[in-house]
């Protein structure tokens, strides 16, 4: 059987890139077509793997800067050859889905979300990624195409697979169709619970959506310790605004991530995610977390057990529930008893059986 895996973009490494490289296991010897690739941009994790991309790898700046040529990528991904293979396996949170394949191709999509720059606040989106005033211009006009073509790709995959039911709602709505939801991995045997220290800990992308700058805000208030983990385009505006007790330790590798998760107090976690990654790592690490009671979270968090909610994105909120969490007791091998739900493990083992049901 021949097999293509499909990924949007690889020029960063974060939840998506963790299927697809649970994909690259499963599958060895199957290619990765992708729009642009940055080796480096991913920490080399898909060093060694047979990589076909598309033409805007040509063109200068798309692979570091693919958010300004949006214009371009229904285009792209469409001319990427799937011709000769017995299944195709997308891996999409926006335009992956979107490859046209053979009648005879079953291709099954694993969506971490409905486009979100044709179904979510587009506007607000475009102001908070910062585009040139050319792309924010002519963006009304393409966002009433980009949805039709959204709706069209969406057909094109024999079935789809999610990431929580919270994206399945949302894949009903926008596309009509049905998904399975299973839970994304993680690799549940890096992490282990150990005695923690006196720090609060935020891991992720330093872009506005994660809301860190709602963190540094709060933290700033308490003056408790908080180190993030991370980098993004927010980085320097962030140091500038925080305190003393705030320390930015920049990208670390999985190793030293699973000992600053160990030792946290918890995680803070204020940001609506489609799933919620870095909280699963953490309750892995048998440690609390801190989360806005929305998106996936409300699926992997639950409260009283593996940490607390706060029902506003709000500085005020946030204080209020670490406020509540300095009272309460948790016990961090019941919290990784609970996260070893999301191992790497019963993953593939629930993807293998869903493909074997169109094959």
């Amino acid at each position: 059987m021949r097999v293509a895996l499909v990924h949007d973009y690889l020029n960063q490494y974060g939840g998506a890139e963790r299927v697809l490289e649970a994909f690259c296991e499963m599958f060895p010897d199957a290619p990765i077509y992708t729009l642009v690739y940055d080796a480096k941009s991913t920490g080399f994790a898909f060093e060694g793997r047979k990589i076909k991309v598309s033409f805007l790898q040509k063109i200068p700046l798309a692979a570091s800067r693919h958010r300004y040529f949006p214009v371009f990528m229904p285009y792209a991904i469409e001319q990427l050859d799937m011709r000769d293979y017995d299944l195709v396996l997308s891996d999409s949170g926006s335009y992956a889905k979107g490859v046209i394949t053979n009648p005879r191709t079953v291709h099954i999509s694993y969506c971490h979300t409905p486009h979100r720059y044709a179904w979510d606040n587009s506007p607000k989106l475009l102001s908070e990624f910062k585009y040139p005033r050319i792309i924010k211009a002519a963006s009304p006009f393409f966002m009433t195409y980009l949805r039709f073509w959204d709706i069209e790709a969406c057909e094109r995959a024999d079935a789809f697979i999610t990431n929580s039911q919270f994206v399945r709602k949302r894949i009903r709505k926008y596309y009509d169709r049905d998904a399975e939801v299973i839970y994304p991995p993680v690799n549940t045997n890096h992490f282990f619970p150990k005695e923690p220290s006196d720090y609060f800990l935020m891991v992720g992308r330093m872009v506005p959506y994660k809301k860190f700058a709602l963190a540094v805000e709060a933290f700033n208030r308490l003056g408790f310790k908080l180190k993030i983990i991370g980098d993004g385009p927010e980085r320097k505006k962030l140091a500038k605004r925080a305190r003393s007790n705030i320390e930015f330790l920049g990208l670390i590798s999985e190793p030293y991530l699973a000992g600053y998760y160990a030792r946290a107090q918890a995680l803070i976690f204020p940001q609506e995610e489609d799933f919620g990654v870095v909280a699963a790592e953490c309750m892995a690490s048998g440690r609390p977390v801190i989360a806005y009671k929305g998106g996936g979270a409300v699926e992997i968090i639950k409260e009283g057990e593996d940490g607390i909610f706060f029902d506003e994105q709000t500085p005020d909120s946030l204080t209020e529930a670490i406020g509540r969490f300095q009272s309460m007791k948790f016990n961090p091998y019941l919290i990784r008893e609970h996260a070893m739900r999301f191992d790497k493990g019963r993953f593939k083992e629930e993807i293998s059986s869903f493909i074997s049901q169109y094959l």
